[in-house]
């Protein structure tokens, strides 16, 4: 049985891995949907238990547009939970009409799609180290991206598309330094990795996308370049359920299924480099402000230090 928190849970592929592995080993797994919407967590808890028949399903409202409900969402499942066998980082912003900015004052999707998760994963890792399967994280990332770092919240020159590509490069460099991180700690059970999906999803996204994208995703979806939810779920439970060693052995790598068989992709030399990543980490630490992380930040560090 495996205990799995999945941030973004309601829709996608989100949805679509808390849905199958709901369903599968005889509904043994443990399933905790982070998300934003009560009305629509009970909604799928509901849903869940019908199709899957499994009723360890549970919801932590959580608003990853806000870092009070970051440090809300870290305290409740803390106080629920004495450990996690794994985490899907895997919420985020898509298609966006215009620029705004949240209530601590960033760009959205550099917020959701990297932040929140950041303050989040730091926080739970010491759940993760208490798992007896080996604690996973798992990120969904995707290729290419830069980061404006001399604009990180793109106030001069912002596009949705270069926000979700700035939060994947993000999110990579995130589970690249997590692992060296983890390397140096004496029997570390902890893997990070990196998943991009083959395919696209079909997801509640096309209902908000305009017109003439909707058409072109419509006629994508003819020609077979989209899958369901539930086939993502399919492609994607491996990684929850394997045995730690399997998992270890893909840890700080960033891969994709193909013909069955997972797969490393070649990582940009800039995700690789050690100043830009510890560059990032700083300035995130920063954008959190908030002293937990920085004391755990601080404890992953001596372990680096003593033993580089």
């Amino acid at each position: 049985m495996m205990k799995i928190l999945i941030t973004g849970g309601t829709n996608g592929m989100g949805k679509g891995v808390a849905k199958v592995l709901a369903s599968i080993d005889n509904q043994s797994h443990e399933i905790i949907i982070l998300c934003r919407s009560k009305e629509l967590g009970d909604k799928v808890i509901e849903e869940f238990k019908e199709t899957t028949l499994n009723e360890k399903v549970s919801l932590v409202i959580c608003d990853l547009t806000k870092l009070s409900d970051v440090d809300n969402a870290i305290s409740e499942i803390q106080n629920k939970h004495t450990f996690l066998d794994g985490i899907f980082i895997n919420a985020g912003l898509g298609y966006a009409a215009q620029r705004v900015e949240t209530e601590d004052g960033m760009d959205p999707h550099f917020q959701v799609n990297y932040l929140s998760h950041f303050m989040l994963t730091l926080n739970l890792l010491s759940l993760l180290e208490k798992s007896q399967s080996g604690g996973r994280v798992i990120f969904n990332v995707t290729e290419g991206g830069k980061i404006n770092w001399d604009d990180i919240q793109m106030e001069k020159d912002w596009g949705y598309e270069a926000g979700i590509q700035q939060a994947m490069v993000a999110k990579r460099m995130l589970l690249v330094k997590l692992h060296n991180l983890y390397k140096n700690k004496n029997n570390s059970k902890i893997s990070f990795i990196g998943f991009q999906i083959p395919k696209t999803v079909w997801s509640n996204q096309i209902n908000i996308i305009p017109v003439f994208m909707r058409m072109m995703a419509t006629l994508m979806k003819v020609f077979g370049r989209f899958i369901t939810i539930e086939e993502c779920g399919e492609m994607m439970a491996p990684l929850f359920t394997e045995n730690q060693e399997e998992s270890l052995k893909k840890s700080g790598k960033f891969i994709t299924l193909k013909n069955n068989e997972f797969l490393e992709i070649k990582e940009d030399m800039e995700i690789l480099n050690q100043e830009l990543q510890e560059k990032l980490w700083e300035i995130s630490l920063e954008l959190c402000a908030d002293e937990k992380t920085t004391q755990i930040s601080k404890s992953l560090f001596s372990l680096e230090q003593f033993d580089g």
